[in-house]
C-alpha cells in the first residue's frame, strides 16, 4: 500500500511540474497583447541606455556580470513587467514583421547569426527609429564586447536583419 502511495505522488509531482513546463513554454512564444502596465517607450530606451558599457557576457542577464543579447533585452523589458523569450531563437516565431515606416523605439530588431545565416542569432531594442536605418541598442559580442548603440543601415547588420517586431504595442 505504501509502495503505490508514492508511485502515486511521483506521478502527481511529475505532471505538475510538466504542465507547469509547458505552461511556461507558452507564454514565453507569445507576444503580450497588451503589456501589464502602460509602457513609456522614452522611459524604455533611457532605462536601455543606463547599461551603455556594460560588459558581453554569454548566457547571462546579470547587469552587474554582462549581459547577452536576449538577456540584455529580456532583462531591460522586464523592469517593465513584460516577459520576452530568453534565447534569440525564439524571436524567429514571435510577433508580426513590421515594414521599416512602421518602427518605433522600443521594438526589437531581430538579426540572423554572425556566422549562421539560417538561424536567428541576435536582438537588439531601438532606441532611434528611422526604417532601415535605425539605430539600436543592444550587447554586442562583436568589437565593443559591451552593451552598445549600432546602426541597422550598416553593412554588418542590414544583410543579418530578420524583422522588427512590436512587443509593446501601444
Amino acid at each position: 500500500m505504501l509502495k503505490k502511495v508514492s508511485i502515486l505522488t511521483f506521478i502527481l509531482l511529475l505532471t505538475f511540474t510538466l504542465f507547469s513546463q509547458v505552461k511556461e513554454r507558452k507564454s514565453i512564444n507569445k507576444v503580450p497583447e497588451k503589456a501589464p502596465q502602460a509602457v513609456d517607450r522614452q522611459a524604455l530606451v533611457a532605462y536601455a541606455k543606463q547599461y551603455l558599457g556594460t560588459p558581453y557576457l554569454n548566457s547571462s542577464m546579470d547587469p552587474k556580470k554582462g549581459f547577452d543579447c536576449s538577456g540584455y533585452v529580456r532583462f531591460v523589458f522586464s523592469h517593465f513587467g513584460m516577459v520576452l523569450p530568453r534565447s534569440s531563437r525564439e524571436y524567429k516565431t514571435l510577433g508580426k514583421s513590421l515594414n521599416p515606416d512602421e518602427f518605433k523605439i522600443g521594438d526589437v530588431l531581430v538579426f540572423y547569426g554572425y556566422k549562421d545565416r539560417k538561424q536567428i542569432g541576435h536582438v537588439g531594442i531601438i532606441c532611434e527609429a528611422n526604417g532601415m536605418e535605425s539605430r539600436f541598442i543592444h550587447a554586442s559580442s562583436g568589437k565593443a564586447m559591451s552593451v552598445t548603440i549600432g546602426e541597422l543601415g550598416s553593412k554588418g547588420y542590414k544583410k543579418r536583419f530578420y524583422k522588427c517586431i512590436d512587443v509593446i504595442k501601444k
